[in-house]
């Protein structure tokens, strides 16, 4: 397959030269890189989306999607492993969406290890209702509910990931598609939970790709070990004159699915019963 084949006749609708671009790009890329290598077939690529900018890339994409609630896209990830584990389910999310009104959602997936893939569009703004503080606007940086800038300190999504248990923890930026199309194919062939936040700069509203080109560097070219928790952590914490992209951490566990269904596949086996008659039950 090519990247082509995963594209839809929908009108594209971002604000040009938004980050979501290069995302959208590079995760059609590592789709095709996937499905070729024979892991899987494109009818068992599952999407699932929040509300925000980034929840668009549904339209986008050429496979079977599910939008979901603001801050909901990890429930319906759940629910749609557990009950088809043969398919291969990635979820996206804006940093409002993903930090803020979904956060609690967030850290249960990452702490039961459920086998997915999740990318965070992270341009530390409420782009779709032009421009409100999100959890990781950075300090003094003016928004609509912050004119006279931010007091908050941002919040470090690796750090939260980390120390709640996901097995493969990255960071991306949108300015490099070549990097970010191997980074998405090394998350979707994770067996886990993994978790990619991208910067992702926004044009109109935060374009903050220029400063931070510069400044990126691929960690997993420097000898780092991804088994290593504590460097990851530390390495995460970098956001100065250098920044560090890439694979900070990686590991294997148990995912959840397999712990609560061992190999059963339960689309696959005979109802036992109607829902008429589960819901009789609480009558």
């Amino acid at each position: 397959m090519e990247m082509k084949d995963f594209s839809t006749p929908t009108k594209i609708t971002w604000c040009p030269g938004c980050g979501n671009f290069t995302i959208l790009t590079a995760v059609k890329q590592a789709m095709a890189d996937y499905v070729n290598s024979g892991k899987s077939k494109p009818e068992n690529i599952v999407m699932a989306s929040g509300i925000g900018c980034h929840g668009k890339i549904s339209d986008y994409i050429k496979v079977n999607s599910y939008y979901s609630l603001h801050g909901r896209v990890p429930p319906p990830m759940m629910g749609i492993k557990v009950a088809n584990q043969r398919l291969k389910v990635i979820g996206f999310a804006g940093d409002g969406d993903a930090y803020d009104e979904g956060i609690s959602h967030l850290v249960h997936a990452a702490r039961r290890n459920l086998d997915v893939t999740f990318i965070v569009h992270d341009n530390q703004v409420f782009a779709l209702t032009t421009q409100q503080a999100t959890p990781t606007t950075p300090i003094g940086f003016k928004t609509k509910s912050t004119p006279k800038g931010s007091f908050e300190h941002p919040m470090n999504p690796l750090h939260v990931m980390l120390a709640c248990g996901a097995t493969f923890v990255g960071r991306g930026f949108s300015g490099s598609l070549p990097h970010l199309r191997s980074l998405f194919l090394k998350a979707i062939n994770h067996r886990g939970f993994a978790f990619i936040d991208v910067m992702q700069d926004s044009r109109v509203f935060n374009p903050f790709a220029e400063l931070v080109k510069p400044r990126v560097y691929d960690l997993n070219e420097t000898g780092h070990d991804v088994k290593d928790f504590q460097a990851a952590w530390e390495k995460a914490k970098d956001m100065g004159e250098k920044i560090p992209i890439g694979v900070f951490y990686q590991v294997e566990k148990e995912t959840y699915e397999k712990q609560l269904l061992g190999d059963r596949v339960l689309s696959e086996e005979k109802p036992l019963a109607s829902v008429k008659q589960v819901l009789n039950e609480f009558l």
